[in-house]
């Protein structure tokens, strides 16, 4: 047996920054798992050279323990995946948080720069929808757990914070 080291080899193809990305994902899930954390959330932005802002991708993924004890994995931003392959969309995919609570639904989305003119809710039968619109577009389509009482949405905006309050149906 030889004492020699074997030789490394380094392949990036330009994806090195992508790798990295999905190792130190893959190493907070494992921390996630092994020390009782709730939250993880990994984001990133990057820009295809030529297509100004239509180019501009963001990307990201929230993983969260669920009080059973489950990770409960939501992704967010504008990639989005076609038979054709990954695709830049112009609207993005906002992350939201639903709290089905005992007498209300708790709805909240992070919409970063929109003003509260530009936010539009619609609520049909047990779907809510956020959009909005302006230089940044989101758009999101949310299946209630419950029954609510349409008369009841009441909406609060801060500080790129949309919050929903509904109250169940009867």
């Amino acid at each position: 047996m030889s004492d020699k080291k074997q030789p490394q080899i380094n392949l990036d193809l330009g994806l090195g920054g992508l790798f990295k990305g999905l190792g130190d994902l893959l190493d907070a899930v494992s921390d996630l798992a092994s020390n009782d954390k709730l939250e993880i959330n990994q984001s990133g932005e990057f820009e295809v050279k030529g297509l100004g802002e239509k180019g501009r991708g963001v990307y990201g993924v929230s993983i969260r323990t669920a009080s059973d004890g489950s990770p409960r994995v939501q992704r967010f931003g504008n990639i989005r995946k076609t038979e054709a392959g990954p695709e830049v969309a112009d609207v993005r995919e906002p992350l939201v948080d639903v709290f089905d609570e005992s007498e209300e639904i708790v709805i909240v989305a992070e919409l970063p720069g929109v003003s509260e003119a530009q936010i539009q809710v619609e609520l049909k039968d047990d779907i809510v929808s956020i959009e909005t619109n302006g230089e940044r577009r989101y758009a999101k389509e949310i299946l209630l757990s419950a029954p609510v009482e349409a008369a009841s949405l009441k909406q609060s905006y801060n500080n790129g914070i949309l919050e929903l309050r509904l109250m169940k149906a009867a």
